[in-house]
């Protein structure tokens, strides 16, 4: 994966490639020891050791795993990263298993609309591994979200396109747990929105 990240880089994308991946991991978590929010960090890998690995260090941080099943880049592709992983069910859940016997919170990002791919029975088979989350990005098809919190138990965070109310609405109404901004998520005007937009929707909820 980190080769893959390497391919990336020569051709002018920002990749994170520290030289100790866990060393690296660990110190960004430190550092948010006293930042009252719940860490998580995002992983690939092309094997299920390092998933280990990086469990056991999140879970010595109180902080979450993310299995990366998402990232649709050639080069991640090629070496079994990424969204090659929602075709390979086996591999996907035997990476949720391992992190999930080291103790930590583990979810999984995925994709909607990716050929071939049931999402909800997918969505099943990563909780029966273990999963406790599934953060999808719904690309075009909001509407996915409802069939995966239909499929589950998991807590479900829907991501792609949310922006204001009318978008966090939609999602809420779908049955997410909870939302996450992609692109945007550096400006803090649509994070303000977004956070008060989600604080109307979930007190709506809560309501009714």
């Amino acid at each position: 994966s980190r080769a893959a990240a390497r391919d990336l880089v020569e051709r002018d994308r920002t990749e994170f490639l520290p030289d100790d991946p866990l060393a690296f991991i660990d110190r960004e978590l430190e550092a948010l020891a006293t930042v009252p929010i719940q860490p998580a960090f995002n992983v690939r890998s092309a094997t299920a050791e390092p998933i280990a690995e990086a469990a056991r260090v999140c879970r010595d941080r109180d902080a979450l795993l993310e299995i990366n099943a998402h990232c649709r880049q050639d080069e991640l592709c090629a070496v079994g990263c990424g969204e090659t992983l929602l075709r390979d069910g086996d591999r996907l859940a035997e990476y949720v298993e391992q992190a999930a016997e080291a103790g930590v919170t583990v979810g999984v990002k995925v994709r909607a609309e990716v050929p071939s791919v049931d999402l909800p029975a997918l969505a099943r088979d990563l909780e029966r591994a273990g999963a406790d989350f599934v953060h999808v990005d719904a690309m075009d098809t909001e509407s996915v979200i409802a069939d995966v919190v239909d499929a589950t138990e998991l807590f479900v965070i829907a991501n792609n396109g949310v922006r204001d109310d009318e978008t966090v609405r939609e999602y809420v109404e779908y049955g997410a747990d909870a939302v996450s901004v992609g692109r945007p998520s550096d400006n803090p005007a649509v994070l303000e929105r977004v956070r008060a937009a989600v604080d109307r929707q979930f007190e709506l909820e809560t309501i009714r």
